[in-house]
C-alpha cells in the first residue's frame, strides 16, 4: 500500500476513534498527537512505497507506548471503517489478505 494511502486511512482511523470515544468533533491533543507520530513514522519508513502494513512489517519502528496507542485506535477503529467509510475499508481488507497470502501467514 502506498504511504499517502496508508496516511488516509489512519487518519480516518484516528479521527473516527477521537470522535467516538473522546466526544471531539476535532482532534484533541493526545489522538492529535498520535496522529502526527504515526506521520513522522511513515516519512522514515525504509520501504518507501514498497511498504507492508504497518502491522505485518518485519521491522517494528514505532515506541512500545505509541504502538499500544495505535493498535487501540486500530482495533476500535477498523470494525466500525465498515459504517462510516466503507469502500477505504474493504480496499484496506483486500489489501491485508493479500499481503497475508503473499507472506504465508493464515
Amino acid at each position: 500500500m502506498k504511504i499517502e494511502e496508508e496516511r488516509k486511512v489512519v487518519e480516518l482511523m484516528i479521527k473516527l476513534y477521537c470522535k467516538k470515544k473522546h466526544k471531539n468533533k476535532e482532534l484533541c491533543n493526545d489522538c492529535n498527537e498520535l496522529l502526527e507520530y504515526v506521520n513522522l513514522r511513515l516519512s522514515k519508513c525504509p520501504f518507501g512505497d514498497q511498504k507492508t502494513f504497518c502491522s505485518n512489517c518485519k521491522i517494528h519502528c514505532y515506541k512500545p507506548i505509541m504502538r499500544e496507542k495505535i493498535k487501540e485506535v486500530m482495533r476500535f477503529s477498523g470494525p466500525r471503517m465498515l459504517f462510516y467509510h466503507p469502500i477505504i475499508a474493504i480496499k484496506h481488507l483486500k489489501e491485508t489478505i493479500k499481503e497475508k497470502r503473499k507472506n504465508g501467514k493464515k
